[in-house]
């Protein structure tokens, strides 16, 4: 009878070992998972972003690249277009950037869950501050474009309208 309990045991150790072999040796083969992001990557990629020097938009260069085919040269590249900014005198450049900065971190508080409906609200205020305060400038230009990067839900309930968020009136 011991004999039988021993072979039993042997047995289940043996199915086990097994399992536990084919678990890993299917897992290996497969890609590993990607990690989930955190809000602290999504700071990262928002301060990448919106901190990024000002360039042609994608929108504004489809539509010149679009214009460029109805000229009788179409090997003549044209440069994307630079966005143009008026200057602010060093006090108005400090404030300006007060503003954003402050703006910049009520977007990161609004990422955090629970927080999203105050810090909006505020980061829009402070853009919307800047856009009246400073117009023409590059903050300006990129109050604008952290506004057009708000969720659409979002821009719906502060009222975000087109002409807050369009930046062709930079590109001429």
């Amino acid at each position: 009878m011991n004999t039988f309990w021993l072979k039993v045991a042997g047995i289940v150790v043996v199915v086990v070992g097994l399992i536990i072999l084919v678990s890993v040796f299917s897992s290996s083969e497969s890609e590993p998972k990607a990690k989930p992001k955190t809000v602290h990557d999504m700071w990262q990629e928002d301060e990448k972003r919106l901190r990024a020097e000002p360039t042609a938009e994608p929108d504004v260069q489809a539509e010149q690249e679009h214009l460029t085919k109805k000229l009788p040269e179409p090997e003549k590249k044209v440069e994307p277009a630079k966005p143009q900014f008026t200057g602010l005198l060093p006090e108005q450049r400090a404030g300006a950037d007060r503003l954003f900065e402050w703006a910049l971190a009520q977007r990161k508080m609004a990422r955090l869950p629970g927080m999203t409906i105050t810090s909006y609200k505020k980061m829009v205020d402070a853009c919307r501050e800047i856009i009246q305060k400073f117009p023409g400038s590059e903050f300006d230009y990129k109050a604008r474009r952290m506004l057009a990067d708000i969720p659409q839900r979002h821009r719906k309930r502060y009222d975000i309208t087109e002409e807050e968020i369009d930046l062709t009136g930079f590109f001429k």
